[in-house]
């Protein structure tokens, strides 16, 4: 692609590294607020004086949005257009960020939530699409691998910045710290982002098909987020549970009848689209076992302090921010069928041997430990977004990446949901067999045992592509 002009061909000159970077300022800043707000949740609860599992729904209400409206947007960014919708989505975020700020109750600020999540979901649904429709398929793998640097960075800096914010600022900081990125983001996107022209819908909005999907996904994962305090087998759970799953059958059922469906479920009859996006959800499922079980494991066996802990943590996506961008440019090279299945199989493997760690270990032998998955999730994630993307026409780029990023938000929700109640169970199992770190230790066992089958699973999906021709029209390689 020149780089000199827009892909819409309206004229416009602008740098595909500028639109790059804006890109990368939108990911990081809504990643950033999945994890910033975590450690403000303890001084919420207390100045505004409500209990901390009500505070939850400062976290809850913020995930959920988004997973609920991924697809709704990328639909909207294909029909209007993926720089409108997308810069859309700083203002928006912006403007959530300004109302947490102010919040003086917890309803104004879950509420305020919302509508960053809003905005937090235009940008991740367009950020992938932007990204495959301004570079060629020589250089897309490289410049999503840096966008995936920037989801892990966003992850990694989160707490850390939450925490001396809150500390030396107050809760307010950690919101109104996005405004003015978001407003030179906003006033940046509207110098440098590719413009489609004037573009207006071919095609109604699907708003039935809309609104099975929200109610669907939301229920679903409220009732993971809360089954292993409710219990499992409980009346609201498997109730919840099965009406969830009958409104996204009747979701299904719609989109798969109406003419203009919010979700084109043909996609999914491209083996490279489907393939990748499976293992992907897997891949996430088993990776959120860790980044929620191995706290645990070095505090409450190790017996580390929080900060201690927080450091070795960091080690994970920092080699992830590292290895991403290289895998990216080597899949622009070799492919990506050889990077995403030694991606897999490292994590399996990196699972397998956490089972080897005691009840007296070393910071260092830890992060050597995690320092694997970083490798593993950086070598698998890059080519395979890339592979995802390079796969659907230009007009699908934006339903593909809320696709994608909404696989990425349900792996994280059904991994924690997941590893908390096999620990649950399992530690429950133990306690007064076996001492109380020893319990622990064999109950963190079970939970990287699981991991590590969810993980081959992913790696068996994925294997499966290496059977598809490259041949495979690639239709996104050509925006």
């Amino acid at each position: 692609m020149n780089p000199s002009a827009s892909p819409s061909g309206a004229g416009r000159s602008f740098s595909r590294w500028a639109v790059l970077a804006n890109v990368s300022v939108g990911t990081f800043m809504a990643t950033l607020d999945g994890s910033i707000a975590n450690v403000a949740l303890p001084t919420i609860s207390h100045e505004l004086a409500v209990p901390l599992h009500d505070v939850q729904w400062v976290l809850t209400a913020y995930l959920l949005t988004i997973c609920a409206t991924l697809p709704i947007m990328g639909k909207l960014s294909d029909l209007f257009g993926r720089s409108r919708v997308y810069n859309g989505g700083f203002l928006l975020f912006a403007l959530g960020s300004a109302l947490c700020a102010w919040s003086g109750t917890l309803t104004a600020l879950i509420l305020s939530r919302i509508l960053q999540a809003l905005g937090a979901s235009c940008l991740m649904t367009n950020s992938q699409a932007i990204v495959a429709e301004t570079f060629t398929a020589g250089d897309r793998g490289k410049a999503i691998g840096i966008v995936g640097t920037m989801v892990s960075l966003g992850s990694l800096t989160g707490p850390g910045i939450g925490g001396i914010l809150v500390d030396h600022l107050g809760w307010p900081s950690i919101f109104w710290i996005n405004v003015p990125i978001g407003i030179i983001g906003f006033a940046a996107g509207l110098v440098i982002l590719p413009r489609s022209g004037d573009k207006k819908p071919q095609e109604p909005f699907d708003y039935t098909g809309s609104v099975l999907f929200m109610v669907g996904i939301s229920a679903l994962l409220y009732i993971l987020s809360n089954a292993q305090e409710w219990g499992w087998m409980t009346g609201a759970v498997i109730a919840g549970g099965l009406a969830s799953l009958v409104v996204l059958a009747l979701f299904y059922y719609w989109e798969r009848r109406t003419r203009y469906p919010m979700l084109d479920f043909t996609l999914y009859r491209n083996r490279t689209f489907a393939v990748g996006n499976i293992a992907a959800l897997f891949s996430f499922i088993a990776l959120f076992f860790i980044n929620v079980m191995m706290p645990f494991y070095m505090q409450g066996v190790l017996g580390f302090s929080p900060e201690k802990t927080g450091y070795v943590m960091m080690v994970n996506p920092v080699f992830m921010a590292v290895v991403a961008p290289f895998s990216g440019w080597l899949s622009d090279r070799i492919g990506y069928k050889l990077l995403t299945t030694a991606g897999l199989g490292i994590n399996a493997l990196a699972f397998m041997l956490l089972n080897t760690l005691g009840t007296q270990e070393s910071a260092w032998t830890v992060a050597l430990h995690l320092a694997l998955f970083g490798i593993g999730g950086g070598l698998f994630q890059s080519p395979n977004n890339s592979s995802i993307m390079g796969a659907v026409p230009k007009s699908k780029l934006g339903t593909a990446g809320g696709l994608n990023a909404l696989v990425r938000n349900v792996g994280m929700v059904t991994g924690i949901a997941l590893s908390v109640s096999l620990y649950s169970t399992r530690l429950n199992q133990l306690s007064g067999v076996r001492p109380e770190a020893e319990a622990m230790l064999g109950a963190l066992h079970a939970v990287f045992w699981t991991a590590a089958g969810v993980c081959l699973v992913a790696l068996a999906i994925s294997a499966r592509r290496i059977s598809i021709r490259d041949a495979e029209p690639q239709a996104g390689a050509g925006a």
